[in-house]
């Protein structure tokens, strides 16, 4: 028998039932509103505000403004060009986003609305799997740990198809926990589920469900009843029946353009394949799992811990069963995955916060006091700290080494003062300051604190900092300087312009680039190289008509050569 101080408490104590609500009922309804409030907060701050950035936010937003100029939400384009790497659900919602809020908004801010619905879609369904799985009591933790996860902090809000795919893994996983209970229904919200991410970012993360469906069995009676193989009938009837139509608008088009999108399908996309021209890098997600995915991981230590030795059920329930099994298949493919990114991860985070949530309750008062302690006092020194900088720089302009720090080759940089902004980050400065006042201290309590930390953290940074982001990170200026020098005639060509650089220049500078990779033979008078940190020399029979970079950028340096004249 273990000591005491080293048993968990058992789950016939009222205090650590997690079936039971907050001991404080009257003030219950008051603090649910409060994180409703949070989570919007949460979800909409960097949502508006700032131009497409590069990567996902400006290619997605490009599909989405090619969709509704071409009216075709069908075959996505990307500056011009047919573009097959995802299907179309992401940026289609973007541009429905973008055609009903646009105006009042900016084409961009309309857009990326789509990611805060996706962000808001992922929480509600990974809450009711909770509730599902561990009942009413857990139905807020897996929601704050999403908040609070650092992975999750900026990728979230970004118009990518690995959100959309994040969110089709909360319908999903909540339609396998309903089906335990409700057979048709579970079935339905699963097909769903699968028919979301495939639509969103394509066969990955549907397969990932998949094998993880058909593992589930193997766990225990639960997943062995006749009901089951009626929900799984379900699910696949449902997520035909919504992928289907996009597959065959898409053969009908002629063209070959189904045929290249299944040619992109090929399996060495998914696992590195030996001989394979992207490697996998196993000890990539091994380094980065720890901070990417906390505060989940430690609390899934825990859980993992409490469960092995018997306690509450042990590991053989399904809500360790579910998400466990959903989040060993992920990993295991991510360990394998060419060329490896952190935005590929984004659909893990949804069952490591459904198991990081189970054992929160039993967690030793002192970790958690040391989780709560550790929270408050990051978040509080670097509160201070960006703040200090911002009315440093706003006083004096930005100082070299605080420039070094943010990799910004220049210094001197001024903030704006938006009163709105400064304002919002104020507020909820404040806020941070009287909710981790000291007070009566809980596991839950240091699990809220930590979300309400990154909150403010995400404030800042896309408040009163978020001009000088911008200004280093947009193309707006760099593409309009560049469209003054083309010639009046002709077109453009492009050699290593990224799918993101070509959107941007697209949109802001109001011309179009035909990649010298795939048009060798277009005859045009002008051609925009992007080069690294120094030009190189200019192409034989052209002469360099401009050049430039994005304030502060030193790693690409772009070039506009023009024909010599004979």
């Amino acid at each position: 028998m273990l000591p005491p101080m080293l048993s968990p408490r058992p789950i016939s104590d009222p205090a650590a039932d997690p079936t039971r609500l907050s001991p404080s009922e009257p003030w219950r309804r008051w603090k649910q509103a409060g994180l409703v409030l949070l989570a919007a907060v949460w979800i909409a701050l960097g949502l508006v505000g700032h131009d497409p950035w590069k990567f996902d936010d400006a290619v997605n937003f490009d599909l989405a403004w090619q969709m509704n100029v071409h009216g075709d939400y069908v075959v996505p384009r990307l500056a011009g060009d047919v573009y097959l790497a995802r299907p179309p659900l992401v940026p289609a919602i973007a541009a429905v986003s973008q055609r009903l809020l646009s105006p009042p908004l900016d084409a961009y801010d309309a857009a990326r609305v789509a990611a805060g619905l996706a962000l808001a879609v992922t929480l509600l369904f990974t809450s009711l799997a909770a509730v599902e799985l561990a009942g009413p009591g857990l139905r807020w933790l897996p929601m704050l740990i999403l908040i609070g996860t650092v992975g999750l902090w900026d990728r979230g809000h970004v118009l990518s198809g690995e959100l959309g795919a994040m969110t089709g893994v909360a319908i999903a996983l909540y339609g396998l926990a309903l089906a335990l209970r409700r057979p048709l229904g579970g079935g339905a919200w699963l097909g769903l589920g699968l028919a979301t991410a495939f639509l969103s970012q394509g066969p990955l993360t549907p397969a990932w469900i998949v094998v993880a469906t058909l593992l589930l069995p193997a766990c225990g009676r639960a997943w062995r009843r006749p009901a089951w193989a009626l929900s799984l009938a379900v699910a696949i009837v449902v997520g035909v029946a919504l992928v289907l139509p996009w597959i065959v608008a898409l053969g009908l088009r002629g063209h070959g353009l189904l045929a290249a999108w299944v040619a992109g399908q090929r399996a060495g996309n998914f696992i590195a394949l030996h001989g394979g021209a992207d490697g996998a890098d196993p000890l990539y997600y091994l380094r980065n799992i720890l901070w990417f995915g906390w505060p989940a991981v430690p609390l899934i230590a825990w859980t993992l811990w409490t469960r092995g030795r018997g306690f509450n059920g042990g590991l053989a329930t399904p809500a360790v069963q579910l998400p466990g099994l959903v989040s060993i298949v992920v990993f295991a493919n991510l360990l394998v995955i060419p060329d490896p990114k952190l935005i590929d991860g984004l659909p893990l985070l949804v069952p490591l916060a459904l198991v990081g949530m189970l054992e929160v309750d039993t967690l030793k008062r002192g970790y958690s006091a040391a989780l709560d302690w550790f929270g408050i006092l990051s978040f509080g020194l670097l509160g201070l700290l960006v703040w200090a900088a911002w009315i440093d720089a706003r006083l004096f302009g930005m100082p070299r080494t605080v420039a070094a720090l943010f990799r910004d080759a220049e210094s001197g940089y001024r903030p704006s003062f938006h009163f709105g902004a400064v304002l919002t980050a104020v507020l909820l400065s404040l806020a941070w300051v009287a909710l981790v006042r000291p007070a009566r201290r809980s596991n839950r309590r240091a699990i809220l604190n930590w979300a309400v930390g990154m909150t403010l953290m995400w404030c800042l940074y896309s408040t009163i900092w978020l001009p000088y982001l911008d200004s280093r990170r947009s193309y707006r200026h760099l593409a309009e300087s560049l469209a003054a020098h083309l010639p009046s005639t002709g077109c453009v060509a492009s050699r290593n312009l990224g799918d993101a650089q070509r959107a941007l220049f697209q949109y802001f500078g109001k011309f179009t680039t035909l990649r010298e990779e795939t048009h060798p033979d277009a005859a045009c008078a002008a051609l925009l190289v992007q080069w690294g940190p120094e030009p190189g020399v200019p192409p034989p029979g052209w002469h360099a008509e401009w050049g430039g970079s994005r304030s502060g950028d030193t790693t690409e340096t772009f070039v506009l050569y023009v024909k010599d004249r004979t």
